[in-house]
């Protein structure tokens, strides 16, 4: 099981890529594990030296008590004090933001790939979008044959 966040690659250029681990809850777990994750629009913050992901939805699980689920509350990601002080200095000097690329399972735990990446601008969307047509439209041509 592997949930993916499209539109990362898509907003931002992806640089240097980290996995950790995450704090979740017994009905958080078990709806990730069913693939009931949103991650667009998440991003990860480091506050009070804590690595700290934002904006991450985790839909109620079907059988857990809907009442005390909160399905965009921060959860704190598992890294090393010595990653998270090096990924602080690197996000302060410069203007890169720290974002989820993937939330999958290895070996029965739940971790989140997470990837130091510059926004792109809106013209080099543009660009991609057109390389992405360009490539489709060649790859058709190479069928039709």
């Amino acid at each position: 099981m592997k949930i993916t966040n499209r539109k990362a690659p898509f907003d931002y250029q992806l640089l240097d890529r980290f996995e950790a681990g995450i704090n979740l809850l017994g009905a958080e777990v078990k709806a990730v594990r069913e693939g009931h994750v949103d991650l667009t629009g998440s991003f990860v913050r480091i506050i009070n030296n804590q690595a700290q992901l934002v904006n991450a939805k985790i839909f109620p699980y079907a059988f857990a008590r809907v009442d005390t689920f909160d399905t965009t509350r921060t959860r704190k990601l598992l890294l090393h004090k010595k990653e998270i002080i090096s990924l602080k200095s690197k996000m302060d000097g410069s203007s890169l933001t720290f974002v989820p690329v993937s939330m999958y399972t290895k070996h029965g735990l739940i971790k989140v790939e997470l990837a130091l990446a510059k926004s792109k601008k809106q013209f080099e969307k543009r660009e991609s979008i057109k390389k992405k047509d360009i490539n489709r439209h060649i790859e058709e041509e190479l069928k039709r044959r």
